[in-house]
């Protein structure tokens, strides 16, 4: 003989059962987050000289480690007044981030 288990649901006036967390004490946001890498930040210093700048046309220079390629190219297009064509961004064993800028051929 097999004996089936009766599932009840809980009273609905229960004051633990079934009510609502309310609104938070603290808003999650008070203001709106800044951006903290601008375009001074973004790039920290050059690895090169300005004649191997003009044999190569490759510029290096170290940037933050949360830049990405997009930032990188919008940085110095506005701070050197440059078009860039390519960027190759190596991370080196200590953290650092280099950027190798390929500058595009003026014309």
């Amino acid at each position: 003989m097999v004996i089936k288990k009766v599932h009840i649901s809980p009273p609905s006036d229960d004051p633990r059962c079934c009510s609502s967390k309310g609104s938070p004490i603290f808003p999650g946001k008070t203001i709106p987050r800044k951006n903290e890498l601008d375009h001074y930040a973004i790039i920290k210093f050059p690895l090169t000289t300005k004649k191997k700048i003009e044999n190569n046309s490759i510029l290096a220079c170290t940037v933050d480690a949360k830049a990405n390629k997009h930032q990188i190219k919008q940085a110095v297009r506005k701070l050197c007044d440059i078009n860039v064509a390519k960027i190759n961004i190596p991370i080196r064993p200590n953290g650092e981030k280099n950027a190798y800028i390929q500058l595009a051929p003026a014309g």
